[in-house]
């Protein structure tokens, strides 16, 4: 006999966006086995806050998406390449069924009575959002600067990356709402844990009350915090490589940063500290999150996470 869903009220409502260092770490090769076994090592740092509260997960796919992007540049003479939109959903669906599996897993071995499920998620877009016109998102492989000159050449958008070669670019438009944001809300609310918006979610417009795929790609972050603020979640969590946020990030006077307001934040994130290509789209997202109703967002490791729920570690951002 199935069991039934029940009502759980306790806990605050909290959202952890896991970076893609989650699934994969650097140097290690990207096979399904260390994914999986990287994925559960992250998941084990979340049991103490999924025990006490409504958790949602999220999770980044950057890495993988250009894996699948060289699979269909590999074999599109005997098989159709998939569109842009399609590949977020094959990422999400498969590093969502990675997560929620090895979450199950936990629970059981734990003993904890909790229920885990990985939702496909359309995240909604403007199809007139600027980034369309202006692609800035880098995907998949890199390419020396003969093949990103043959690539030009085809209109495909490639940026240099210094240091590392050039790389395919693509739209990254910024997420205005969460599709059936009231299906979620619903299991939520009975106490099941939730995987959802894998990678940014799925980009799609909606017109006339129809939805349609389109060629985007949406920081995860940035649908995180949407996808928050939709559950009216309390805090934001952003997990990623680093112990905390700095200024000077890498420069002789570096200097961490442990707590700040909007305020502070915005000054900083105005002055250029965050590039774009990493802290950026998290203390935006931060911003975001808090202007639109949350109460506290944390940038921290996973292995410091415990530690910055005590305020001893990471980043605290607050209104």
């Amino acid at each position: 006999m199935k069991k039934r869903l029940t009502m759980k009220k306790r806990g605050e409502r909290i959202v952890v966006a896991l970076g893609g260092n989650a699934l994969i770490k650097k140097g290690q090769k990207p096979t399904i086995s260390n994914q999986s076994k990287t994925a559960r090592k992250s998941l084990e740092y979340l049991i103490p806050l999924i025990k006490n509260n409504h958790v949602l997960i999220t999770h980044g796919s950057g890495p993988q998406v250009g894996d699948v992007l060289l699979q269909n540049q590999l074999s599109k003479l005997k098989v159709s390449p998939l569109p842009l939109d399609v590949i977020d959903a094959e990422v999400q669906g498969e590093l969502g069924y990675i997560l929620e599996q090895n979450l199950q897993n936990i629970f059981a071995e734990k003993k904890i009575n909790k229920r885990v499920m990985s939702i496909l998620t359309q995240v909604i877009v403007d199809k007139n959002d600027p980034a369309f016109k202006h692609p800035t998102k880098p995907i998949g492989q890199f390419y020396s600067k003969a093949q990103a000159a043959k690539l030009k050449k085809k209109g495909i958008h490639i940026v240099e990356q210094i240091g590392k070669g050039w790389r395919r670019v693509v739209a990254s438009p910024k997420p205005k709402s969460i599709d059936d944001v009231d299906i979620i809300e619903h299991l939520i609310s009975k106490g099941i844990v939730i995987i959802a918006a894998g990678g940014g979610g799925i980009p799609v417009i909606k017109e006339k009350n129809k939805i349609y795929g389109i060629q985007a790609v949406i920081d995860k972050d940035l649908a995180s915090a949407c996808l928050a603020n939709s559950i009216n979640a309390s805090t934001l969590i952003i997990l990623t490589d680093e112990l905390c946020v700095y200024l000077n990030y890498k420069r002789p006077n570096q200097k961490p940063l442990r707590k700040l307001n909007i305020t502070q934040a915005q000054t900083y994130f105005k002055q250029g500290q965050f590039p774009s290509g990493s802290m950026g789209p998290k203390i935006e997202a931060s911003i975001t999150f808090l202007k639109k109703g949350g109460k506290k967002a944390i940038i921290t490791s996973s292995s410091s996470l415990q530690k910055a729920l005590k305020g001893q570690a990471g980043t605290t951002i607050t209104r």
